[in-house]
């Protein structure tokens, strides 16, 4: 079975072209919780702990209501197919946030506002990739 991943190495996603955000917000509290809320739980908790790949599918199976016994099978099968990376979450799009992936594919987020944001342009020893615009 082919694996798919959504996992960067020294490389930072910087917010979409359109974002309509000035700094990073964090998303709205609903009753039940957004992906956009889970990511950002994980990504703000635990830095640099997670790679993308982790953090995708720990949120699809807390949505899923997976038992822990069937993650293996579970991530095997998600991760068969294509799955949309940081380039396209809200948080890189709508919420003003940038991810960084370390050389070890672990992540962290970083509101626009932040010196480290600014750092993470500037610095020419890691890629840089833009999220996906809202609109085209």
């Amino acid at each position: 079975m082919k694996t798919h991943s959504t996992n960067y190495f020294d490389t930072f996603i910087e917010v979409a072209e359109d974002t309509k955000a000035d700094r990073g917000i964090v998303p709205p509290a609903k009753d039940i919780k957004t992906v956009a809320g889970m990511h950002y739980d994980l990504l703000s908790e635990k830095p640099y702990k997670y790679t993308s790949d982790d953090i995708f599918f720990l949120v699809f199976a807390k949505r899923s209501d997976l038992a822990k016994a069937n993650y293996k099978q579970a991530r095997e099968q998600f991760f068969s197919k294509g799955q949309p990376c940081f380039r396209a979450s809200p948080l890189t799009k709508t919420y003003g946030f940038g991810i960084h992936s370390d050389k070890d594919g672990k992540v962290a987020l970083y509101g626009m506002e932040t010196e480290e944001y600014q750092e993470f342009l500037a610095n020419n020893k890691i890629r840089k990739v833009k999220a996906m615009k809202s609109r085209r």
